[in-house]
């Protein structure tokens, strides 16, 4: 694990880390509703070493080593960071030319801000990303309430997030389940993506069905590939990480050309 440190963006104060070479083109992960830099457990250095390109993973506000952000959260909280936070990260970061690698509310967040974001996008790879609300999304994470309440879910994510931990569960699940939230949708972001996604899900992901794929890939304005694999859950980069790694280290060869 990385060593993090502390960036100031957008007037936060967010927890970051670095893998890899020192300059150069990045991958910059974005987590999911419950994630976190140390979440992403050690495939953040490992990809950096598949791809030979530098990493950049950063926990967004209420997560992890980032400042607080008490619940409620507004239902337009993905909206705000791939619009406001997620440009000025990469700013802080020197970062002149970025694959987005978005897992859950992180491939969401990445479509949003590639969307018209111009050339320092190159390509946006999304792990089980949600454009717009399902029942089953619903199910999952009102089944997520009650692991956390009767379950041992809340103990399992304090070590990640430490006194953070009903704030960012709290943050994420409401707004999930707010009725209001039946409306969500990000299609109309798509077209504007022009950079060549990469949409990679699991046919067993309890959080979304292949509609989302299909959506993303007939939404977005750019080239765009997929890869559903069998068998594989929410977590495609933790549960098939071979899979997953290869399909990126093509991608991004394709994208950003010989390095």
């Amino acid at each position: 694990m990385a060593e993090t440190f502390t960036i100031a963006a957008a007037g936060h104060v967010l927890e970051a880390a670095w893998h890899g070479p020192p300059d150069g083109p990045t991958l910059v992960l974005l987590h999911e509703g419950l994630g976190c830099v140390a979440a992403w457990r050690d495939w953040p250095a490992a990809l950096a070493q598949a791809t030979g390109l530098r990493v950049l993973v950063y926990s967004r506000r209420g997560y992890g080593g980032s400042e607080r952000r008490p619940p409620p959260w507004p239902l337009t909280y993905m909206h705000d960071e791939g619009q406001r936070v997620l440009p000025a990260v990469l700013d802080a970061g020197g970062v002149t030319e970025a694959v987005l690698v978005g897992h859950s509310d992180g491939g969401s967040i990445a479509l949003i801000h590639a969307s018209g974001a111009g050339a320092r996008v190159r390509g946006v790879v999304t792990l089980a990303a949600h454009v717009f609300c399902e029942d089953v999304s619903v199910a999952a994470i009102a089944a997520a309430r009650d692991e956390f309440l009767n379950g041992d879910l809340r103990a399992r994510l304090m070590k990640y997030h430490g006194d953070r931990v009903d704030d960012a569960f709290w943050g994420w699940n409401g707004a999930w389940l707010d009725p209001a939230f039946r409306a969500w949708n990000l299609e109309e972001f798509l077209k504007g993506v022009s950079a060549p996604a990469l949409v990679i899900q699991g046919e067993e992901d309890a959080y979304g069905t292949v509609a989302q794929v299909e959506a993303i890939a007939r939404g977005v304005g750019g080239p765009c590939e997929t890869l559903l694999l069998p068998g594989c859950g929410h977590a495609p980069w933790r549960a098939r990480a071979a899979e997953t790694t290869a399909a990126i280290v093509r991608f991004v060869a394709d994208v950003l050309g010989d390095r």
